[in-house]
């Protein structure tokens, strides 16, 4: 697995105001929108393209266009919606699936309540949104249900991540045969007793949603 921490200026402002408890819901969603943007676009540099011929208004040449199938996005619910729009910014044409899982609160681990997902992801490149990789649990689970189905080149972008995760993810998913790339804005110090990434920003969903869940 590789972890890419994007070290961009633009992206260190946008965390910033995101971190800062101050902030409130309709804001972070437009700083979390806007960050994944910046996400996307070096999540997307392996995105496989075909050569395409086109003819210019000056002559004719050839360029690229996304690769069919095209990539498949898969936010995980409920915060990795609050994702969705800033990486479909970037890619338009991608289909989207979702992927409901949730943390055990006592165990930490990963459970399934809900997907909707194509059956057969042979020969997918999938994009998964999850804000934040803390214990590492649903981000494998996720990964490794996308590659059950066939899914043979994944993505994650997360808006943070902690060391702990990265090493679970990586650990987890080390039998896979399948290449696995993290993007994030940041790799944090540590988790908390409570599986909480410190400094972190607080639970995603309920500063993206301002609810409880």
């Amino acid at each position: 697995m590789r972890t890419h921490v994007v070290d961009h200026p633009l992206v260190a402002h946008k965390l910033t105001a995101l971190r800062d408890v101050n902030t409130d819901s309709p804001t972070f969603r437009s700083l979390a929108d806007e960050l994944v943007t910046l996400l996307a676009y070096e999540a997307t540099r392996e995105v496989r393209v075909d050569p395409h011929d086109i003819v210019t208004p000056v002559a004719p040449t050839t360029g690229v266009r996304l690769s069919t199938p095209r990539p498949l996005v898969v936010p995980i619910l409920r915060a990795g919606l609050g994702m969705l729009d800033g990486m479909m910014r970037l890619l338009p044409t991608a289909e989207v699936g979702f992927l409901g899982m949730m943390r055990n609160e006592e165990t930490l681990e990963a459970i399934t309540y809900a997907e909707r997902l194509p059956d057969d992801l042979s020969g997918r490149q999938c994009f998964v949104l999850d804000p934040m990789l803390a214990t590492g649990g649903t981000l494998a689970a996720a990964i490794r249900f996308l590659v059950d189905r066939g899914a043979d080149h994944i993505t994650a972008i997360c808006l943070l991540a902690a060391p702990e995760g990265c090493a679970r993810v990586e650990a987890d998913l080390e039998s896979l045969q399948v290449p696995v790339t993290v993007v994030t804005a940041a790799l944090d110090e540590r988790l908390n007793e409570k599986g909480y990434i410190v400094p972190g920003l607080g639970d995603a969903g309920d500063r993206l949603y301002g609810i409880a869940g």
